[in-house]
């Protein structure tokens, strides 16, 4: 291996928007990495969904093609 081409990797804490918190590691460069969603709160792994409606589209889309049989 070549020496010093290589990013340091350092530990890093990770917060999450729902307010969880762990330890990793990273070659970000930074103490703290702030993510949007993580296994704590992320729909696949609650099993939970959250449909975000903006502008009515999901009812439209419903009354749309909600009574379509095939």
């Amino acid at each position: 291996m070549q020496a010093e081409i290589h990013p340091n990797y350092a530990a890093v804490k990770v917060v999450c928007s729902c307010g969880n918190t762990f330890e990793t590691q990273s070659t970000i460069g930074k103490p703290e990495l702030h993510l949007d969603v993580c296994s704590n709160c992320h729909p696949f792994y609650t099993g939970q969904q959250k449909i975000v409606d903006s502008a009515g589209r999901v009812e439209k889309f419903k009354s749309r093609y909600g009574s379509f049989k095939r």
